[in-house]
């Protein structure tokens, strides 16, 4: 049985606090972020980051990542959920891909959907991204939750 979410994610906001001020490599401390969260958190299934190519503005690219491989390591902006959140810069929460019209699917397993942007400076950079094999498992705590990562990440980056 899963602890209660809120003491969940507490504990994890201190563990990632630790994480992030590890002496590692950005990439490895985004790499232990996405692995802890998804270990500890029983119906996130897949974890990742997207970023900004900084190359080309108007598309994302994959970051490090935790769960089953993705042909999804390039998006343009407004395709897909991931897509539609770096147009909007708001989050999407989607308890059930079978409902959405603009829905990339990664996998059959995949049921939900919840993407959180990060900013630094106020400029979009990228977003957290998390699938998860049930659904309607997303509420407002996971969203907040999230949020908190995102502004952890971009004081990182």
């Amino acid at each position: 049985m899963m602890k209660d979410k809120s003491i969940l994610f507490n504990e994890l906001e201190v563990w990632i606090d630790d994480l992030v001020r590890e002496k590692a490599s950005k990439l490895n401390k985004l790499q232990n972020i996405t692995k802890l969260l998804k270990e500890e958190i029983e119906y996130y299934n897949w974890v990742g980051f997207y970023f900004v190519d900084k190359e080309n503005l108007e598309e994302l690219i994959l970051g490090p990542f935790e769960g089953a491989p993705t042909e999804h390591t390039r998006i343009p902006f407004g395709q897909g959920v991931c897509g539609q959140v770096a147009v909007d810069q708001a989050s999407h929460v989607v308890q059930d891909v079978a409902q959405e019209d603009n829905y990339l699917s990664c996998s059959l397993d995949v049921k939900s959907e919840i993407v959180v942007p990060i900013f630094k400076k106020g400029n979009f950079i990228g977003e957290i991204d998390i699938d998860s094999h049930k659904v309607a498992p997303f509420t407002d705590e996971d969203e907040v939750f999230l949020k908190m990562i995102a502004e952890k990440v971009s004081e990182l980056l």
